[in-house]
């Protein structure tokens, strides 16, 4: 469905009981929110909403840059239109960042966080600028392989996901990835996180070169009584890799924080 706010569209699939604890998910720079696709039949007692960001998939795709705050207010939009309250916010990499900076300003819209394959400080100002004209100078096609090895690891021309991933990627409107890009390399949420309280799970993989282990796990570190995880065997989008071990780890955190 597509929603509309006062100056965008979203692109937006909500589905699960009306009355259900609602979970909100948010994707990856260059994805979309098909990358949970693997992972929602694994979550049919929950409201689900999914969505994809500005610059990304159905959603519109205004000229770039974009700030943090912009896609922060847009998630705040939506979860408002849709009355998506109390909701556990899941968001990988982009999404994470856009997870931290929603419950420091509404905390009555997220009650608990997993914060999968993210940091507080995902690169520089000046590494995104530098991909950015990369890509408007040669296109997405051409920065992709360096994606993948960043996202599946040394061996990622054999993982059977590096197809989908590329399509992804390439597939992403290049505008929309320079705004989200930008968005990005201008955030910087140690402080502000850090003055969180609320449930937190993060998520770590193993084979992951965008967002290491231990830069996810100092992020975690920030949020006193978190919950740490790292996955084998998968990169930074774990999701697509194992959705059904990654459903899991979701479903014994909403259990445990008592989200059912």
């Amino acid at each position: 469905m597509l929603v509309y706010l006062s100056d965008l569209r979203l692109n937006a699939r909500l589905q699960g009981p009306d009355t259900a604890p609602p979970l909100v998910f948010a994707h990856a720079l260059g994805t979309n929110q098909s990358i949970w696709d693997g992972v929602l039949p694994h979550l049919t007692g929950y409201r689900c909403l999914t969505y994809d960001h500005r610059g990304h998939g159905g959603s519109d795709v205004p000229a770039a840059p974009y700030a943090m705050g912009a896609l922060v207010r847009d998630a705040e939009r939506l979860m408002d239109h849709l009355d998506m309250k109390d909701a556990v916010f899941i968001g990988v990499s982009l999404g994470g960042l856009v997870a931290q900076g929603l419950a420091v300003k509404r905390l009555d819209l997220v009650r608990g966080l997993v914060l999968s394959n993210t940091a507080a400080k995902i690169g520089s100002a000046a590494l995104w600028a530098e991909r950015t004209a990369q890509i408007r100078a040669e296109g997405l096609d051409a920065y992709a392989d360096s994606a993948l090895q960043r996202q599946l690891g040394p061996r990622w021309r054999d993982n059977p996901h590096a197809p989908t991933l590329r399509r992804l990627i390439t597939g992403t409107d290049p505008e929309g990835w320079a705004g989200c890009a930008a968005a990005i390399g201008g955030s910087d949420f140690y402080t502000t996180t850090a003055s969180l309280r609320l449930p937190a799970l993060a998520i770590a993989g193993a084979n992951d070169g965008t967002t290491p282990p231990d830069l996810v796990r100092e992020t975690a570190g920030l949020i006193p009584g978190h919950r740490f995880h790292l996955m084998q065997g998968v990169g930074h989008l774990p999701m697509v890799e194992q959705p059904t071990a990654y459903a899991a780890l979701i479903k014994t955190f909403l259990a445990a924080i008592g989200h059912v």
